[in-house]
């Protein structure tokens, strides 16, 4: 008589390490736009858009990776892990909100550096406010001392 074969476990697949740093991810991103969009202090127009889905985690590149004093558009892209396309395109849909503008690079007349606006400006510190809201839940919901382990796992991994 033949036995049957083992049951294929596939579960890993839907637990492991990265799957579920994706999933936390995606979920911090989504609560902090869900902040901004609820933020009095954001621009209506921004806000709304937020509330609206229009603004997604790919616009967060710009906000996360923008430095103040400016950055060539392959250099935000690099940060941001992008293709210089890609960045490109968000970087234009910023400009269109009054985000970022594009300056000359006085360096290189060829090139152009994205820079935020007043506006910009603005939408960073509502972005500041909602991370570190996020940041408190999570910890609230984690605990204080899983939350910094996770912090300087995740730091430490980040670095290697």
């Amino acid at each position: 008589m033949d036995t049957p074969p083992p049951p294929h476990h596939d579960d890993w697949r839907q637990i492991h390490l990265g799957r579920l740093l994706g999933h936390a991810m995606r979920r911090f991103d989504a609560r902090v736009l869900q902040l901004m969009a609820r933020d009095a202090q954001v621009p209506l127009a921004l806000s709304n858009l937020a509330a609206r889905d229009q603004v997604s985690a790919a616009h967060v590149h710009i906000t996360r990776h923008l430095s103040l004093a400016g950055d060539r558009l392959t250099e935000l892209a690099q940060r941001a892990g992008m293709a210089k396309q890609s960045m490109a395109d968000l970087v234009d849909q910023c400009a269109a909100w009054g985000l970022v503008t594009r300056e000359r690079d006085p360096h290189d007349a060829r090139a152009r550096i994205v820079r935020f606006t007043p506006l910009g400006l603005e939408w960073l510190q509502a972005f500041r406010r909602a991370v570190a809201q996020a940041e408190a839940e999570f910890r609230a919901e984690v605990g204080a001392e899983v939350a910094t382990v996770v912090a300087l796992g995740l730091e430490a991994y980040a670095a290697g």
